[in-house]
């Protein structure tokens, strides 16, 4: 599933092509992709037909839209799902599943004015939504009453991400202290922090030299402290070369893919030496998943006698 990075490196291209533009048409080409809409496929297309996209947004892993009338569309991109701007008139994608077409007629600076500089380049372009696995999708939702950036009210709950201006790490260590758990569960914990998955939990923790098992009620503050700068730096790294990707599941908007992947230090590279030490790396079976780690560097809590 993509992370904060990956999520990040869509709202980009989003930004950019998306923003500003009046929503024509929808059309909806497979019922899952909007099964979290439960009105049905009709009312999605009807209440997003003459409205504007005013922002790209993101919270952690959770990327939307907000519209005008007080709503946003929330995209859910699961395991395999993709937003691509692509030309009209270009072939649709094998698993195309909604497919967002906009005026373009409110694009220049005035009307009747020809478009120029980005809005040049997004006029003729469409918003496609891809799913090979079709556990991704589309929803419209309510925002929360006063929000500025128009959260979505079904992911309220969700904690801000280490890259927020406004995340406090003091309250995180606080809330870490009193949670009682792991430290690779906490980070993954969306209540707690958002948009650090598997991949960049495994990276960080790597760097801070933590095993993924050691108890948060174990954590000084000034380690609290060198682990959010170890998630803050993977991910800042992460973003500078487009995200992870280890197929072609994950792309931005423009159909490329993250190159991350041949810097990672420890998420992928059992038996693999250890870049700080030489041990090998080694893999376990964690919470339906794998941690990665270097028993030298990063070693097991003791197990109270």
């Amino acid at each position: 599933m993509p992370e904060l990075p990956e999520v990040e490196v869509v709202r980009r291209g989003l930004e950019r092509w998306v923003v500003g533009r009046t929503i024509d048409s929808v059309e909806v080409l497979h019922p899952r992709a909007i099964r979290r809409h439960t009105a049905g496929a009709a009312d999605f297309a009807d209440r997003l037909r003459g409205r504007r996209v005013a922002a790209a947004r993101r919270r952690g892993k959770y990327l939307w839209l907000p519209v005008t009338d007080g709503h946003s569309v929330l995209a859910h991109l699961g395991m395999s799902g993709q937003l691509l701007v692509q030309p009209r008139k270009a072939p649709d994608e094998k698993h195309l599943r909604v497919r967002v077409r906009f005026t373009d007629t409110e694009a220049g600076p005035a009307a009747g004015d020809p478009l120029t500089g980005t809005a040049a380049e997004a006029a003729g372009t469409e918003l496609r939504f891809v799913d090979q696995r079709t556990f991704g999708g589309l929803s419209l939702h309510p925002t929360v009453p006063g929000d500025p950036d128009g959260l979505p009210d079904v992911i309220a709950h969700i904690a801000r991400d280490p890259l927020d201006p406004a995340f406090e790490d003091a309250a995180f260590h606080t809330a870490l202290r009193r949670r009682r758990t792991t430290i690779k569960r906490a980070l993954l914990d969306q209540s707690l922090i958002s948009g650090v998955g598997n991949i960049y939990a495994d990276e960080a923790l790597w760097r801070s030299r933590l095993h993924y098992d050691r108890p948060t009620a174990t954590l000084t503050r000034p380690r609290t402290t060198e682990l959010l700068g170890h998630v803050r730096d993977v991910m800042r790294a992460a973003l500078a070369v487009g995200g992870t990707s280890f197929d072609s599941l994950y792309v931005n908007v423009n159909g490329e893919s993250g190159y991350f992947e041949r810097s990672l230090d420890a998420y992928g590279r059992e038996d693999e030496p250890c870049r700080r030490c030489g041990t090998p790396v080694r893999r376990r079976p964690w919470m339906n998943r794998s941690s990665y780690f270097c028993p030298r560097c990063q070693r097991p809590p003791r197990v109270a006698a």
